[in-house]
């Protein structure tokens, strides 16, 4: 482990060279949408700036000689833009329509990647995932915020009427398709990893609400007086849903928990 930051060129570029750094997953980013509407600036020095970084690091370190090398970039079903109720799933194929400043971050950074490979020929993979959950996560997201809301009895802001759709993944399951995709890809591909799992934002509320209630002994659903509805977030996407059936079918992924299982684990 080395504290640094990865916008910081000549020490990543050390680093390269000091411990012969052959194969990178790149998963450093800045992440959140709100975040990202107040300071975008941040979002386009990391998620931008700090992949370039890493990428011509690499490229002058390896210098030509790509044999046993890769550049595997995670990055967010954002950069397609967003769905409606009845739209086809997001695949790889999907064109890019990047909606907030994060998903333009990283739509720009996956450009980047996939340019060092067309014009330097570096061999690279991209990951674009659905939204991650899980233990121990930072607490701005939504599954942890609002499960430490619960204990705490303060409010629980829900974005409109609740009515936005998101697909989510559990973090270990993402690791396991990161170390299938890390091992097995085909180079200069992407792949698209989803939990092949909606939930309308309100109806995931109250199931976090009526499975922390039980845990904390209250009375099931006690805590839905808590829900606030509050004025929409600026261009909020209305739909995210990823089809995973390239890394199913060829790589032979799937998730591993059911969603009422993974929630227990991360409440607990």
């Amino acid at each position: 482990f080395i504290k640094a930051d990865i916008s910081d060129f000549e020490t990543v570029k050390e680093i390269f060279i000091k411990y012969k750094i052959h194969k990178v997953i790149h998963f450093a980013a800045e992440s959140h949408v709100d975040r990202s509407i107040k300071d975008p600036f941040s979002f386009a020095k990391t998620n931008v700036m700090g992949t370039l970084s890493l990428l011509q690091a690499a490229k002058e370190v390896w210098n030509n000689d790509y044999s046993n090398k890769l550049f595997y970039h995670i990055s967010t079903d954002e950069v397609y833009g967003a769905l409606n109720r009845d739209e086809q799933l997001f695949t790889e194929i999907t064109k890019y329509d990047p909606n907030s400043p994060y998903a333009a971050s990283k739509a720009s950074s996956d450009h980047f990647v996939r340019a060092f490979s067309k014009t330097y020929g570096m061999p690279i993979v991209i990951s674009n995932c659905s939204n991650n959950y899980g233990p121990n996560q930072f607490p701005e997201k939504l599954i942890p915020l609002f499960i430490t809301n619960i204990i705490k009895n303060k409010p629980l802001p829900v974005y409109g009427k609740g009515e936005n759709i998101r697909d989510w993944l559990y973090v270990e399951d993402h690791a396991k398709a990161i170390d299938t995709i890390f091992h097995n890809c085909k180079l200069n591909e992407t792949y698209n990893i989803g939990g092949f799992n909606e939930w309308k934002n309100i109806d995931l509320v109250k199931l976090i609400i009526k499975i922390t209630d039980r845990i904390l002994g209250r009375k099931e659903g006690s805590s839905e007086k808590l829900i606030i509805f509050v004025k929409d977030r600026k261009g909020h996407d209305f739909r995210y849903a990823i089809d995973a059936a390239k890394l199913k079918n060829e790589l032979g992924w799937k998730p591993s928990l059911d969603f009422e299982e993974g929630l227990e684990k991360t409440v607990q």
